[in-house]
C-alpha cells in the first residue's frame, strides 16, 4: 500500500458523497414539481456506486498477489437512476397540469418522493462526506508524526 493510498480512497468517497448530495437537494427542490422543461413529469433519482476496482493504478509487480487484490481501491459512481416509481396522483382538477381526460382526468402527477427518506439519505451522505474528511485529516497527521521521529 502507498504512501497516498489512503487520501486517494477518502477521495473518491468525497467525490461520489457530493454527488449523492447533489442528486438528494435536487430531489427535495423537485418534491412538487409536476412538469419538466421537457414536458414530462419529474422522476425521482438515485446515485449507484460501486466499489472501485481501478485496473489503470499502477501495482508493482514485485507485491506478491495476495497484496494486488485487496478490498479498498475506493467507490465509484456507476449511474444515476431514475426512479421507476409510479407517480402520486393528487386531484386537483383546477391544475395546470391536471390530466385532461381518461380514467385520471382531474389527477396531478407528483413525483413520488418521501421528503423523510430523502433527509435520511442526505444526513447519511453528510456523515460519510465527514468520514472521509477525517479519514483524509488522520493520514495526514501520521505522514507528519512519521516526519517528525526522521529528525
Amino acid at each position: 500500500m502507498g504512501l497516498f493510498t489512503s487520501i486517494n480512497i477518502s477521495g473518491t468517497g468525497l467525490s461520489s458523497q457530493r454527488l449523492r448530495m447533489d442528486v438528494i437537494s435536487n430531489n427535495i427542490a423537485n418534491i412538487n414539481t409536476t412538469r419538466t422543461s421537457d414536458g414530462r413529469s419529474f422522476k425521482k433519482s438515485n446515485v449507484i456506486l460501486r466499489p472501485r476496482n481501478d485496473e489503470r493504478v499502477y501495482k508493482s509487480p514485485f507485491l506478491p498477489e495476495k497484496l494486488k487484490t485487496l478490498p479498498g481501491d475506493g467507490v465509484k459512481v456507476i449511474e444515476i437512476k431514475e426512479s421507476s416509481d409510479p407517480p402520486r396522483l393528487v386531484y386537483d382538477p383546477d391544475h395546470p397540469d391536471s390530466i385532461k381526460s381518461g380514467p385520471k382526468k382531474g389527477y396531478v402527477e407528483y413525483p413520488d418522493i418521501n421528503i423523510v427518506s430523502e433527509m435520511v439519505d442526505m444526513i447519511s451522505a453528510t456523515r460519510s462526506y465527514e468520514a472521509n474528511i477525517a479519514s483524509i485529516q488522520n493520514s495526514k497527521s501520521m505522514f507528519s508524526k512519521a516526519l517528525e521521529i526522521g529528525r
